[in-house]
């Protein structure tokens, strides 16, 4: 059976720098089973009602602006599924969430980046799954106990995001130096509630959780690691697999749940 995964995916230029989280996802892959396909979740695609994406193959989406040449020159194109796409919205239709298809869009970068270091052969079928942020925690947990069914037919449901993630604190931070109290505090917080399985908490995290609004001025980041949660089913236990910090604000940590 598959384990569910939640990845912080940072910016960018994870893809190409030289970071503790880049090497960590780029060997990721050879821990695990190969999957038959994936269901990926990232925080940037977002709609109305849970979509699934149904195309042959993927279009790369560099969904960014400024950067380096080089990222805009990487291309990741998995082939689709819509087999698997018909199947999620079926699942989530059995759960009672009403969702669509889209049969044009391909994989955004909080998508195709840790794929691309996880499997850079792009061999895998892959099929995306919209977030809806103003629904919150509670609703993205449900959205993956429809998909629990896809660990036992060997899909890897692959949730990607930031485990913190305030964009405007960074110019008020100096580089990688140590972390302030704000961002340890609610990463440890999120660590120790997941720990013991206080999904409730984790759940209403925004009024529980130290300096919550601080590290996530919005939380679309943080709600695929609620889709993950519910993926792996009741009673699943949690791993904390990587931990390390990007611009010491980003903590790039990641989880497994079996």
């Amino acid at each position: 059976m598959q384990p569910t995964l939640y990845l912080s995916h940072g910016s960018p230029m994870l893809a190409l720098q030289d970071h503790p989280a880049r090497h960590f996802i780029a060997g990721l892959g050879a821990t695990l089973e190969r999957p038959d396909a994936i269901v990926v979740i990232s925080a940037h695609w977002e709609s109305d009602v849970p979509t699934v994406n149904a195309v042959d193959v993927n279009e790369t989406i560099h969904d960014f602006y400024g950067f380096p040449p080089a990222l805009y020159a990487l291309n990741y194109p998995a082939p689709g599924s819509p087999d698997l796409a018909a199947r999620v919205v079926d699942l989530l239709g059995d759960a009672g969430l009403r969702a669509g298809i889209d049969t044009r869009r391909g994989l955004d970068h909080g998508a195709w980046t840790p794929l691309l270091l996880m499997w850079p052969e792009h061999t895998i079928p892959v099929v995306q799954l919209s977030i809806q942020s103003r629904l919150g925690p509670g609703h993205h947990v449900q959205l993956g106990r429809a998909l629990s069914e896809l660990r036992k037919e060997n899909v890897l449901v692959l949730a990607s995001g930031s485990f913190t993630h305030n964009l405007r604190a960074i110019s008020r931070h100096l580089g990688d130096g140590p972390s302030p109290e704000w961002v340890t505090a609610f990463a440890d917080w999120m660590h120790e509630a997941l720990m013991n399985g206080r999904t409730c908490d984790l759940v209403s995290y925004r009024r529980l959780a130290p300096y919550a609004v601080e590290n996530h001025p919005t939380d679309e980041h943080l709600l695929p690691l609620f889709v993950a949660l519910g993926a792996a089913g009741e009673g699943a236990k949690p791993t904390r697999i990587h931990q390390s910090t990007d611009l010491g604000i980003l903590r790039m940590d990641a989880y497994r749940f079996d």
